[in-house]
């Protein structure tokens, strides 16, 4: 007999770590984000995006995210920053259109 219980035999547990893991939650199928400030490059690519939606007839509305602790929250640290199904895609530059497009059949092919 061990004082608190040490010295006694105890059954084994499976360690945390061991139990599979949940999914993150996934956003929803169809989101896009313009992550930046306002200025005028984070413009120029949610412009780009519009079109690059357009050409490939997705239906796909874009959020512009200006607020910084939430940018901060995806990692991003060099807008203007784009994220397609909450997986940052590109930062630190304005795409063009046929960047985006491609970033887009990528993400979602």
């Amino acid at each position: 007999m061990g004082l608190f219980g040490f010295g006694q035999k105890k059954e084994a547990t499976p360690c945390a770590c061991n139990k599979p893991s949940t999914p993150a939650p996934k956003e929803a199928e169809s989101s896009v984000k313009v992550l930046g400030g306002g200025c005028a490059k984070c413009n120029q690519l949610e412009a780009a995006t519009v079109a690059a939606l357009e050409e490939l007839g997705m239906d796909t509305t874009i959020e512009h995210i200006t607020d910084f602790s939430v940018i901060a929250s995806y990692g991003v640290m060099t807008t203007p920053a784009l994220v397609v199904d909450g997986k940052v895609v590109s930062y630190g530059k304005v795409l063009k259109q046929g960047e985006v497009v491609a970033l887009l059949q990528k993400a979602r092919g």
